[in-house]
């Protein structure tokens, strides 16, 4: 987009110019961080409120648990798992969502921001979309659900008695870290989806936040279409269902290898090829709300 032969104007380039040729990528990570930090020092400024908020974000995410909790009081297994190996699962799932959640949240508003026209205004910037949508009302808040999950699977890792290998000790970070890049997958996808239909928050969230709830809870309590289904079409069990079973020397669900238990890299990768490219044909296919 730089001017060249005679109708360029001597010296250097401005500032606009400069910004767009840097990669896309790199330019969309440093507004993102920009626009972060914006949020965050808007919410330091009322440090009461913030702390407030963040231990209410606490304790609703604990009632998950809370549940298992009282169910642990009236059976000693559920399908099969102790009440440790369950910590686990939850644990992986709710640190790796509270992640994606905490980074990427906020793109379950662009419905919102299609129907009234709002989207507009972030079209004309020379900043990718994507990054601000996700960095728009960045809510620190949401920084106590992977406190709550950080809490629970240190409480499993610390009752389970693993017969730990250096490979299971590099797969417990590496779930973590690649099922919060599933759940990202997923909620651009859903948000390319509100492209079209406007208004499917829900719909996103039934893959997202429902998603995550369904993770807590071992493969065995579900029916073998169900758990094909987020094993096959939406790949949400490289979360945490795969590679934990993995680290507990469990036996996977489907009859499925061993060596599917190492693919959540892979898998995650794939989603979020998937996923750019939904968000690319949503992006094109937008025409704002006057046409």
């Amino acid at each position: 987009m730089t001017a060249t032969g005679p109708d360029r104007v001597p010296g250097p380039e401005p500032e606009g110019f400069a910004f767009e040729e840097r990669p896309r990528l790199l330019e969309g990570v440093r507004a993102y961080g920009l626009i972060v930090a914006m949020w965050v020092r808007s919410t330091m400024t009322y440090r009461a409120s913030f702390v407030m908020t963040t231990l209410g974000n606490l304790a609703a995410t604990a009632f998950d648990f809370v549940a298992i909790l009282l169910m642990f009081t009236h059976v000693d297994a559920l399908g099969g798992y102790t009440l440790p190996e369950i910590a686990l699962l939850y644990g992986v799932s709710a640190t790796a969502f509270g992640l994606t959640d905490l980074l990427l949240g906020s793109v379950d508003r662009l419905g919102r921001r299609v129907r009234d026209g709002t989207l507009d205004t972030l079209l004309v910037r020379p900043v990718p979309v994507l990054a601000q949508v996700a960095a728009d009302r960045f809510a620190l808040r949401r920084a106590g659900r992977i406190i709550q999950g950080l809490a629970v699977l240190g409480y499993a890792l610390l009752t389970l008695d693993i017969a730990w290998t250096p490979l299971k000790v590099v797969m417990l970070p590496l779930m973590v870290v690649t099922g919060a890049a599933v759940f990202g997958a997923v909620f651009v996808g859903g948000a390319a989806f509100q492209f079209v239909a406007q208004d499917a928050s829900e719909v996103q969230s039934s893959f997202t936040y429902g998603g995550t709830t369904l993770l807590q809870y071992p493969p065995t309590i579900f029916a073998k279409d169900l758990v094909r289904g987020v094993t096959f079409v939406v790949p949400l069990a490289f979360v945490s269902w795969l590679p934990a079973l993995y680290v507990l020397g469990r036996e996977y669900p489907l009859d499925l290898p061993q060596w599917v238990a190492f693919l959540p890299p892979a898998v995650a990768a794939g989603c979020w090829a998937l996923a750019g490219l939904a968000w690319r044909a949503g992006l094109r296919a937008y025409r704002s709300t006057g046409s």
